[in-house]
């Protein structure tokens, strides 16, 4: 595999940790690949507002592909510059739908800059306290006026999300792209064709790049496609078992600093950029610290018992 010139990450359950930090490793290793030739693009269900803390406290930057594909986010200048919305009348339909097929469901709708509830949907979002609002009514939900739809959301604190997406397909096929990101109980709803991958692959037309020119990292269902796409796409150890038995590659856990493995034997353990100041923060490694490439394994194994390789390179 050649080296890839441009890298795409998850962020929850894949580059951040569980409590949401981006550790050490991981930033000198994102800072490594940049100092490399690389461009680092976050490909996240999280919304544009959720990217400006985790720049404020790493000093990330970039293009981020957020909400599933439905925005394309500068995160230097805090400036959407792409959007494909779900119109307002599809949403509707759907949760007519969805909530014929199953009553117990309550929505929300996600508009990028903030996020609107039904007073039955109480799932919240860490660390998204002062983006979300609960409007009175369900019908109160269709009155968001000028703000784009996103996502419409969909909640049930009875049924996990795999049963939902098999249900939503049921009740409302081929109105929109249903998908999950491993929120109990959650399921997120984009215009048909809007993907983590369909995007990704605009933005490496627009650079004259190809899905060969392109590793990625996921751990959840709405990952899949672009592990799929991409010319090396992993998954993390601690991903959904429908991601882990159909990505070709697996790398350690999000705790185990996967993301970072893998690019520090793509780009080297330790870059030029890791020792200094940067787009990615400062991240500096202690004194004496000393970096070993953990091996990871590349293909899917067929038995537990299989050999663990390193990454190939050329």
């Amino acid at each position: 595999m050649r080296t890839p010139r441009l890298v795409a990450t998850d962020l929850d359950g894949t580059l951040l940790r569980r409590d949401g930090s981006l550790s050490d490793r991981n930033l000198r290793a994102l800072r490594t690949a940049r100092d490399a030739g690389a461009e680092v693009v976050v490909v996240t269900a999280r919304p544009p507002r959720y990217l400006d803390r985790l720049a404020e406290s790493t000093g990330l930057t970039g293009t981020a592909v957020c909400s599933n594909g439905a925005l394309v986010y500068d995160i230097a200048t805090r400036t959407v510059t792409a959007s494909r919305p779900l119109a307002l009348p599809t949403a509707r339909l759907v949760a007519d739908r969805f909530a014929a097929e199953l009553p117990e469901i309550s929505f929300g709708i996600e508009t990028g800059d903030r996020v609107l509830f039904e007073p039955s949907f109480l799932l919240r979002f860490s660390g998204d306290d002062e983006g979300a609002s609960v409007v009175p009514s369900r019908e109160a939900l269709w009155s968001t006026g000028t703000h784009p739809i996103t996502k419409l959301l969909a909640w049930s604190d009875r049924t996990e999300a795999d049963a939902l997406l098999a249900t939503v397909e049921r009740a409302a096929p081929g109105l929109a792209q249903y998908t999950h990101s491993g929120g109990r109980g959650l399921l997120e709803i984009s215009a048909t064709g809007v993907t983590k991958a369909g995007t990704l692959s605009l933005l490496c037309a627009e650079r004259g790049l190809t899905a060969a020119d392109v590793v990625a990292f996921g751990d959840m269902p709405n990952d899949l496609d672009i592990l799929r796409w991409a010319g090396a796409g992993y998954a993390m150890a601690n991903a959904h078992p429908a991601v882990l038995a159909a990505a070709p590659y697996r790398t350690l856990t999000h705790e185990e600093d996967g993301v970072g493995v893998v690019l520090e034997q793509l780009y080297g353990a330790v870059g030029a950029g890791s020792l200094g100041a940067g787009s990615f923060g400062t991240g500096e490694p202690g004194a004496g610290e000393e970096f070993t490439v953990t091996p990871v394994v590349t293909h899917v194994p067929t038995t537990p018992a299989a050999r663990v390789t390193p990454v190939p390179r050329s």
